[in-house]
């Protein structure tokens, strides 16, 4: 996606092959100086030279003119981000690995005994027999099915890792299986290709061939990966293909998918692999749960079937600040739901770094930590207690959003505009923006500026536009544009609200998303320079696909200078006990009185509004009304 304050717009280039894109920016690139032999520029633009290995030039030009323009375009072709379950955007616990099933269960009491929200358990390669997928190691995991459902009865779920190499073992049905069906990617002799992996001597299933993406889906049936539940869901690693002996570790060139060289659908491997994982929780739940899969490598179109995050980073402040355009640019390019590994992959983060990647992390659209297996054990309460409760604020400030982060997945359902974004994205006009890294927005109402240098109480705040912008944490109203450095302190990093906007929250934080999903919405007012604002709320049952029938509710919040509405965007297609627990309205003056007027299809009833001086916070307490229809408060 290009940008300026002209317009944006998107190019496409639909091709599998190994490539390499020279950026040119005024002179600069590998080829620049081959170029500015044979043209002469005049104005400051910037050349970019694409070259692939193999195949057609298949080029898509998408016209703007906005960048959210790109995003819908980009997705008419290549599909949008489909709305996960609520769990899914929650936080996730996993290293590599856990122990054993006493571990798992042990840390997720753990969990609950310090009063962290956690919702998802993973397991790694050890948890296998002899890395053999779809299987467990018995001696380690005697009863997984109990395991998984003692997660299940906290409202949490379980991932467990399948990767595309299949072990070379004749007593192992997957390889049988394959191997009879003629299923494996072939060597150029027409036999079957051996590479090295985890297992060590492996073969790769051809998932270009819709016959082994069948056969690998058919494998999540309950009834096959023995020890599983509709609770344990799936982690795509090493699918570049990862081959341990192969050039650039990875598969030669020359293997045969059919009569297709993988050459030509190199990049592809990892997105037909995840087709295969989707189609297998669709078959397992009889198309009634939204599938959960997690990838290392995606192509154009993977955003259909899986998350994915940023692979193999390292516990250094570099990489927590590289973490941010990492998820940006996989945002604008359609994977909106990406993330980091908190803390970094390899090596042991100290405590400030660890505290300062989940306060940044819980701001990123998939929020989980990850540690080599070769790294000390780095649960938040092993750290000192001052840093566990400040990793449980973090945890707990991203639970409080879930109202938010699952309406901006249902929006980017629709429209394909992704949940994180850069600043430039939401003020495409303004130019001071566009070169700015280490802050972005979560939808158009949260503007994020972590902490992303050691001992750092400040950070240095690009406030983009014209408008006001909040403290989400003191509530202190900002009329300010531009860089100002801004206070940092340990606890906390810099987020504002957006003057204009309404966000949802849910301030009853219990261990997991699926215990807060009855519970009532807490909405705040940001008004801007005009006194008003105006947001979204989605809700539906959290996970099935009953949605896509009706059964969900989408509104719009506005408010107008002492006047708020709820209005349905989409019909009411399902009850909820969902209700309102409270209004705020920030920065707001003293009301005429201390009672606000509330009036819904249920009749009018009266709340209490008082007003706190020192912050400027307007409260409408329990104003009652249920949201599953419109009403309307007057203060």
């Amino acid at each position: 996606m290009g940008h300026s304050a002209k317009g944006s717009v998107g190019l496409f280039w639909l091709n599998a092959a190994e490539g390499f894109i020279d950026i040119k920016k005024d002179g600069q690139g590998l080829l620049g100086s081959v170029s500015s032999m044979f043209s002469a520029k005049t104005e400051k633009q910037v050349d970019t030279f694409w070259m692939f290995e193999s195949g057609i030039m298949d080029m898509f030009i998408m016209m703007g003119p906005t960048p959210k323009d790109i995003s819908r375009q980009y997705g008419s072709l290549t599909g949008n981000t489909p709305l996960p379950q609520e769990f899914a955007i929650a936080y996730h616990q996993c290293r590599w690995n856990y122990n054993d099933q006493e571990d798992v269960n042990m840390v997720e009491a753990k969990f609950d005994e310090h009063d962290i929200p956690m919702d998802v358990m993973w397991l790694d390669i050890e948890h296998t027999d002899g890395k053999k997928y779809f299987t467990w190691d018995t001696r380690k995991f005697p009863d997984s099915v109990a395991m998984i459902e003692n997660l299940s009865s906290h409202g949490r779920k379980l991932v467990t890792i399948v990767d595309p190499h299949i072990k070379k073992d004749s007593g192992y049905w997957v390889h049988n299986d394959l191997s009879s069906k003629g299923l494996y990617v072939k060597n150029q002799d027409g036999g079957d290709y051996e590479g090295w992996c985890w297992p060590g001597a492996s073969y790769y299933p051809d998932f270009l061939n819709a016959e082994a993406r069948d056969y690998f889906a058919e494998q999540y049936k309950l009834s096959v990966y023995k020890g599983s539940t509709l609770d344990c869901y799936t982690w795509n690693d090493m699918n570049e293909p990862s081959v341990f002996n192969g050039p650039e570790v990875t598969m030669a060139k020359d293997k045969m998918h059919g009569e297709v060289e993988h050459r030509d659908m190199h990049n592809m491997y990892g997105m037909v692999y995840t087709m295969a994982t989707h189609k297998g929780h669709l078959i397992r739940s009889e198309n009634t749960l939204r599938p959960f899969v997690l990838t290392r490598s995606a192509y154009a179109g993977s955003q259909r079937y899986a998350a994915i995050w940023t692979g193999d980073n390292t516990a250094e402040w570099g990489h927590l600040e590289a973490s941010i355009p990492m998820c940006l640019s996989l945002s604008i390019a359609g994977m909106g739901f990406c993330g980091a590994d908190i803390g970094g992959f390899f090596g042991n983060p100290d405590g400030e770094l660890f505290v300062r990647w989940y306060q940044a992390a819980a701001f990123q659209p998939f929020f989980r930590s990850h540690a080599h297996i070769d790294t000390k054990r780095r649960e938040p309460w092993l750290y000192s207690a001052g840093e566990m409760a400040l990793i449980r604020t973090a945890v707990r400030s991203r639970y409080a959003l879930l109202p938010l982060w699952y309406t901006l997945f249902y929006e980017q359902e629709q429209d394909g505009t992704p949940p994180m974004r850069p600043l430039w994205y939401e003020f495409p006009e303004d130019e001071g923006s566009y070169a700015k890294e280490g802050s972005h927005m979560v939808g158009s109402s949260l503007l994020v500026a972590p902490v992303l240098t050691k001992g750092s109480t400040q950070v240095n705040v690009y406030f983009p536009g014209s408008t006001l912008w909040y403290d989400i944490w003191s509530h202190q109203k900002l009329d300010v544009s531009g860089s100002i450095n801004y206070a940092a302190p340990y606890e906390k990093i810099p987020v504002f609200q957006r003057g204009g906007t309404i966000i949802p929250r849910r301030e009853r934080v219990r261990r997991s998303a699926a215990l807060m999903h009855d519970d009532p919405i807490t909405l705040v007012v940001a008004p801007d320079k005009e006194g008003k604002a105006s947001g979204t709320l989605y809700l539906d049952d959290g996970k099935s696909f009953a949605y896509q029938q009706g059964a969900k509710l989408y509104m719009q919040f506005t408010w107008d200078n002492g006047k708020m509405e709820s209005k349905m965007i989409s019909p009411a297609g399902m009850s909820t006990p969902v209700w309102l627990e409270r209004v705020l309205v920030l920065g707001s003056a003293p009301p005429p009185g201390q009672v606000a007027t509330v009036s819904s299809p249920s009749g009018t009833s009266s709340a209490q509004a008082s007003y706190d001086y020192t912050t400027q916070v307007l409260t409408v307490r329990r104003p009652g009304v249920k949201l599953d229809m419109e009403w309307t408060i007057r203060v």
